[in-house]
C-alpha cells in the first residue's frame, strides 16, 4: 500500500512541478529514491541525491551547443594541423 501511495504522490508532484525549474530533478529523485530504498531503506536520502544529480546533468546538457548533439565544435576540413 505504501508503494501505491508513493507512486501517486510522485505522479502528482510530476504534474504539478514547473518543468523549467525541475528539469532533471523529478526523474533523478525517483531513481535515487528507489535505489536508496533498496540500498538500506534510505529512500529520502537517495531522492535528495538523485534530484541534485539530475539537476546537475540537466544544467550540463543545457550548456552544450544546441547544433551539435555530442557537444563538440564542428571540424573545419580545410584546417590542416
Amino acid at each position: 500500500m505504501k508503494i501505491i501511495a508513493t507512486l501517486l504522490a510522485v505522479a502528482a508532484l510530476t504534474v504539478a512541478a514547473n518543468s523549467a525549474e525541475a528539469k532533471g530533478c523529478i526523474k533523478g529523485a525517483v531513481v535515487g529514491g528507489v535505489a536508496g530504498h533498496y540500498a538500506g531503506h534510505h529512500g529520502v536520502l537517495g531522492a535528495i541525491a538523485g534530484c541534485a544529480y539530475g539537476r546537475h546533468r540537466a544544467n550540463e546538457q543545457a550548456r552544450q551547443p544546441q547544433d551539435q548533439p555530442n557537444g563538440r565544435a564542428p571540424v573545419d576540413p580545410n584546417n590542416k594541423l
